[in-house]
């Protein structure tokens, strides 16, 4: 998976292109977690779409750890406020990524 199908393919554009490999490692690396403990099924591009979802969930961890989560914005005499950083727990974080992964992979606990 490289940026290009993360923009053409998934649709996304919440990351920017130089920060999108440190993100995308960071899913393959959780994703082959997963494959180690549960069993995993899905195509190639089932897969890479996985891949970008989880990306994009770790850039938001990321920007809301930092403060870089708007919580709001005004057109008129542009007006944006951020929010406070937001503490996620580790659970809420693994949850989320698997939840992410489980839109387009089927990952379940057993045998084939």
């Amino acid at each position: 998976m490289d940026y290009a199908f993360y923009t053409d393919e998934y649709h996304g554009s919440g990351i920017p292109e130089e920060e999108f490999s440190a993100f995308a490692a960071r899913a393959e690396e959780k994703l082959a977690q997963y494959k180690r403990v549960w069993q995993v099924s899905g195509t190639r591009r089932d897969e890479a779409l996985a891949l970008c979802a989880m990306a994009d969930a770790l850039s938001y961890f990321d920007r809301a750890a930092n403060g870089g989560i708007a919580q709001s914005v005004s057109v008129g005499s542009v007006s944006t406020s951020f929010a406070a950083p937001q503490e996620l727990t580790p659970a809420a974080r693994e949850a989320e990524l698997l939840r992410c992964a489980r839109i387009y992979l089927s990952i379940y606990r057993g045998v084939c």
